[in-house]
């Protein structure tokens, strides 16, 4: 048994501190993506988002895989689920951004009260989807 607390969902709590890690670099490696695309690759904006959007998608799964709930190889299942629950997260942020606006909420404001929902919709997709940790295998082998 790991010598780490688990939270009640069978994942550690080093295993979420790592998940919010990853999301705070991968904010950076995104910015920076977008800065190179934009700044020194010519690319028209509406094009480089999605491309930074694709390569920090396909880098952070493979960082959460490896890294964040310390499994092996990746999956093609995973990988079409973690691109689900991305575009589900954006779906999230999206209303709930223009939601606050139509309630009178100044849009910078509402935008990052968004990122609250659309995290929290990440994490349940993230901890209790994808990489949900059953309790048969929870009893066989430690998470970390």
């Amino acid at each position: 048994m790991p010598t780490e607390a688990k939270e009640g969902h069978g994942h550690t709590r080093e295993s979420v501190a790592r998940w919010f890690v990853a999301g705070l670099l991968f904010m950076g490696v995104n910015t920076l993506a977008l800065y190179l695309l934009v700044q020194r690759g010519h690319m028209k904006v509406l094009l480089a988002t999605f491309v930074s959007a694709e390569i920090c998608t396909l880098l952070r799964y493979l960082m959460n895989q490896h890294w964040v709930f310390r499994l092996g190889g990746p999956s093609w299942k995973k990988l079409w689920q973690y691109h689900l629950a991305n575009a589900g997260a954006f779906v999230v942020w999206w209303l709930g951004t223009n939601l606050l606006c139509w309630f009178g909420v100044n849009y910078l404001l509402a935008s990052i009260a968004a990122v609250v929902f659309s995290t929290g919709f990440s994490f349940a997709s993230n901890f209790y989807w994808i990489w949900r940790v059953s309790h048969n295998a929870r009893d066989r082998t430690p998470n970390a």
